[in-house]
């Protein structure tokens, strides 16, 4: 799974405007730049990448490798490919860009240390990056002014710090528009989630897209953060899920990194129960997850998936595979069909027209910022709504300022593919406008 806590983090409170850290980025201690050196995988250029002049401008990507939970080695993969690409029809007037990748190993400390090398790295850009703690990493870059373009919507922070560009909605968008797209095909719904504080806000946005649509409420079934196996709490949501003998029911699980354990238990409990159908979103169920767990004969047949793109087969990817093809062949870290390889792609986008509207006036962090705080609307093709970050996004009045894309893809999987649900996205931004997030 993909294992990131979700983005309803840490506290209740945390849904609500906050007042940023505006602090200057200061020097980690010798033990934590240590620990970064001592990474073999951690920090470092792409082989190769290094521009033959001190003109370069450099940009980072960073993402988990290697690590016993959540992976994202595609994330700077495609980003490797991307620059390769650029730098080949010439970079950006005439500059070439340098990539500088990290790895932050799923710790708080390690996305400080990416952070803090993105700071002395001088780069213009943090782009297409995953991390779960935007509570390590965001001091840093807020101090040095360093946007951050892109990242997966794996922290509340990515959608109200100054500095940050989101290209997707993140959970929030996806749980809502999961509950309005299960209203039409489901009987009774049933959310397995956690027994925790941020567990707590997860009914509210599942149900907001239910009630949105005229059905009732989810039934709130909790689990304990650290089991290890789910066979009651399988018996129990199948229970609740087939309690109308006239309409299938659905179970969700929303579970983070015991989702797939959640899955195993469920998978046998089943058989033994009337049919319901599972659903998630593109944060806790991927292409890869559905690949590892079976494929058409894995759980997840069947299910309904919200994503914030358009399925992978769609034609608005076919720029981005022949980069891969040309770049990246037989680079089997790329899945084009990965969320975090299609949100860098965009992300990169992104970079690109900031990069393009700087002119002579030079690439740096200072510009980029200030290209896409001037009203730089960027189209990607239809891979999401044209995107601009105005200084209070849709969602400003929630808590959520940075976040301008709330568009909805509901998928669904079949023959093991996860392959479109509808003719076009939802647009999640007035039923989270209403939603209660207190």
């Amino acid at each position: 799974m993909t294992g990131r806590r979700h983005i309803l983090s840490t506290t209740v409170s945390s849904v609500l405007p906050a007042t940023h850290r505006r602090v200057r980025a200061t020097a980690l201690s010798a033990a934590a730049m240590t620990a970064c050196a001592s990474l073999a995988a951690g920090c470092g250029s792409i082989p190769g990448m290094s521009a033959s002049t001190d003109d370069a401008i450099k940009v980072m990507t960073w993402a988990p490798q290697g690590t016993s939970a959540t992976n994202k080695p595609g994330m700077p993969a495609i980003a490797s490919a991307y620059v390769k690409w650029l730098n080949s029809r010439g970079g950006i007037h005439g500059r070439k860009l340098k990539l500088i990748t990290c790895n932050d190993h799923n710790s708080s400390v390690g996305a400080a240390n990416c952070a803090q090398r993105a700071v002395d790295q001088n780069v213009v850009a943090v782009v297409g990056s995953y991390s779960q703690f935007g509570d390590s990493y965001f001091a840093p870059l807020e101090g040095a002014a360093i946007p951050y373009i892109g990242g997966y919507g794996a922290s509340n922070e990515e959608f109200t710090s100054p500095v940050s560009y989101p290209v997707n909605g993140g959970s929030l968008t996806l749980l809502a528009g999961l509950g309005e797209a299960l209203a039409d095909t489901c009987g009774p719904v049933t959310l397995v989630r956690p027994d925790s504080i941020a567990g707590d806000q997860l009914p509210q946005l599942l149900d907001s897209g239910l009630q949105a649509a005229g059905h009732a409420k989810a039934t709130d079934q909790l689990a304990a953060e650290d089991l290890t196996e789910y066979d009651q709490q399988s018996q129990k949501a199948l229970e609740s899920a087939a309690s109308d003998s006239l309409r299938t029911g659905c179970v969700v699980p929303e579970l983070g990194d015991r989702t797939a354990t959640f899955m195993d238990s469920f998978q046998r409990a089943r058989q033994d129960h009337p049919k319901v159908k599972t659903a998630a979103e593109i944060g806790s169920v991927d292409q890869t997850v559905i690949n590892s767990t079976g494929g058409a004969s894995g759980p997840y047949e069947g299910s309904y998936i919200t994503g914030w793109y358009p399925v992978a087969s769609d034609p608005r990817w076919d720029e981005m595979k022949k980069v891969i093809s040309k770049e990246a062949f037989g680079d089997n870290r790329i899945d084009p069909a990965d969320a975090g390889v299609q949100t860098t792609w965009i992300a990169y986008q992104v970079l690109t027209a900031a990069l393009e509207k700087t002119g002579d006036d030079g690439a740096s962090a200072d510009s980029v910022r200030r290209a896409l705080n001037d009203g730089l609307k960027v189209s990607t093709g239809g891979l999401t709504p044209t995107l601009s970050w105005p200084y209070q996004g849709k969602l400003a009045a929630a808590g959520f300022a940075r976040l301008v894309n709330t568009d909805v893809n509901v998928q669904t999987v079949k023959g093991g593919l996860l392959q479109s649900a509808n003719k076009q996205a939802l647009d999640m931004t007035k039923i989270l406008e209403s939603a209660d997030l207190s």
